[in-house]
């Protein structure tokens, strides 16, 4: 999994590559412009690449999360293999925001307030996640939007694999606020979709036409 995101007014003209979650001390290593980071173990966590729109000058068209393509990626492992590095950076390009459907919502074992839903994802009904939501409108029967594992926020929120409260939860049913639609309601709740809205596990354009028009 990669979840790459580049912002140069903010952060400069640096490509940001995230592989794992950060637990613990981060190392650094520099080879030219390319800076790979690891953890106690070795194990990689991710990449940042400076002067990052020289070597991928369609970065300047981006603000935000990043969907690298298979040239792209071509570009940063021959970066990575000409650093004496051995990762090799793959992606599968699937859609972090899908249209879901509620199937089951379940009282948290140990919580008043959250609910272990699973949240089918695809065509097919067996396409299915965990989600442990707290939402006060998640019920079973709903369509919504889903941010899968790998999915980064308007806000810059990362989704990774997790648990609340002991329970596994491995993606986040989001509401129109967290996905800064306009209009849209300043107060916790799900996102719930028009029946018609599109089917579920479409992809989710929080900037489409249809998705802009949800709150208006």
């Amino acid at each position: 999994m990669i979840i790459a995101s580049y912002n140069q007014p903010a952060l400069g003209d640096v490509l940001m590559i995230l592989t794992a979650p950060q637990k613990g001390a981060s190392h650094y290593q520099q080879t030219g412009d390319l800076v790979r980071i690891s953890d106690d173990h070795n194990q990689l966590l991710g990449y940042n690449l400076m002067h990052a729109s020289h070597y991928l000058p369609e970065l300047t068209t981006y603000q935000g999360q990043v969907f690298l393509t298979d040239g792209m990626l071509a570009v940063l492992n021959k970066l990575i293999q000409t650093a004496d590095f051995s990762d090799v950076l793959t992606d599968d390009h699937a859609p972090r925001f899908v249209v879901g459907y509620v199937q089951t919502a379940e009282p948290h074992p140990d919580s008043d307030h959250l609910q272990v839903t699973q949240t089918q994802i695809g065509a097919n009904p067996d396409q299915t996640v965990q989600i442990v939501s707290g939402s006060p409108n998640m019920q079973a029967g709903i369509k919504v939007v889903v941010a899968k594992v790998g999915a980064m926020m308007p806000s810059g929120q990362i989704i990774w694999p997790g648990a609340l409260r002991g329970v596994e939860s491995d993606g986040m049913i989001v509401s129109g606020r967290e996905l800064a639609l306009p209009n849209a309601p300043q107060r916790p709740g799900a996102l719930i979709l028009p029946a018609d809205f599109a089917p579920v596990g479409t992809p989710f354009d929080r900037l489409a036409p249809a998705a802009q028009a949800l709150f208006k």
